[in-house]
């Protein structure tokens, strides 16, 4: 708690301003990257771009072509449940 005094009131009055603490903050953040490999195809790659992580047509095909050139690519970056559903859906879509 910080008690401070104006100059400008006079003195039987004062301004109390108090900081509380709620122990809440922003949950932690996971990068979810995708990897190259002799498998899957660039189609396949940019349908889960657009299916599973919303990415737009041309974001899909530039995120592809990254992985494709260097071998890995950060698609998104989510709370840890949300980027643990969207890998396990990808994944789940990948082996059907």
């Amino acid at each position: 708690m910080q008690i401070k005094k104006y100059h400008s009131m006079p003195k039987e009055q004062s301004s109390i301003k108090e900081r509380s603490r709620t122990g809440i903050r922003e949950p932690r953040r996971y990068k979810v990257t995708i990897y190259n490999d002799d498998f899957t195809s660039m189609e396949f790659v940019v349908r889960i771009l657009m299916e599973v992580f919303f990415k737009s047509q041309a974001e899909a095909e530039a995120l592809m072509l990254k992985v494709h050139h260097s071998d890995k690519a950060v698609v998104g970056i989510y709370s840890y449940d949300i980027a643990v559903s969207k890998v396990e859906k990808a994944t789940r879509m990948a082996r059907e």
